[in-house]
């Protein structure tokens, strides 16, 4: 779609489907899709290692007393800010300067709060049944059926403190986003048709 000028950000739970769906969004509407690829971006923006980025991905902060000590603002020199709030501003940059060159699928990573003063931007929260959850989880991700709904409830409240921690909004809560769609009730195929008829009214 030639004439599109929207940037989508994907918020998910994990097994929800959302990647795929962010996926297929990009393939539809012809542009580009970051997902691992943004902390590849970041890495090489900032000099820090790829595998840190990989590390600490979407993982909650682990100096929040240290941070509300030093404080983040002007306060807080280069040196003296913890390694998790600077990957998480060299991913805010890398996130800014990739929705600067166009449209594009970015999945997770607060890009809805770092492309918050954008007027282009639709945000949407996949969410997804349990046992669809667990299923996706062991077919297409590989994880091991023993304990797996633990397994999905705590890489989801990983994601969530992360979201909150840096965006001061809600995790999956309705008010967060644009569009928050359970792909359990329309699968993923008509999740994705949702979407870009969302996309396509935003272009008109």
């Amino acid at each position: 779609m030639s004439n599109n000028k929207t940037i989508i950000t994907i918020g998910r739970q994990y097994g929800s489907g959302g990647r795929k769906i962010g996926k297929l969004l990009s393939e539809r509407l012809g542009m580009p899709f970051y997902d691992k690829e943004l902390l590849t971006e970041a890495a090489k923006k900032s000099g820090f290692c790829e595998e840190i980025f990989h590390e600490n991905d979407e993982k909650p902060a682990g100096s929040f007393l240290y941070s509300l000590v030093m404080g983040t603002g002007a306060a807080a020199t280069a040196d003296a800010m913890p390694l998790d709030n600077k990957l998480f501003l060299a991913q805010f940059d890398t996130i800014k300067d990739i929705a600067s060159k166009g449209p594009c699928v970015i999945i997770g990573r607060c890009a809805d709060y770092a492309l918050e003063d954008y007027k282009n931007v639709l945000n949407v929260f996949i969410y997804a049944d349990m046992e669809d959850k667990k299923k996706r989880a062991v077919e297409e991700y590989g994880l091991k059926a023993k304990n797996i709904e633990d397994a999905i409830i705590k890489t989801d409240k990983k994601r969530a403190s992360y979201y909150n921690f840096y965006s001061g909004k809600k995790w999956g809560v309705a008010g967060s986003y644009d569009l928050c769609i359970n792909s359990s009730k329309f699968g993923i195929e008509k999740t994705v048709d949702f979407i870009v008829d969302c996309v396509n009214e935003l272009n008109k």
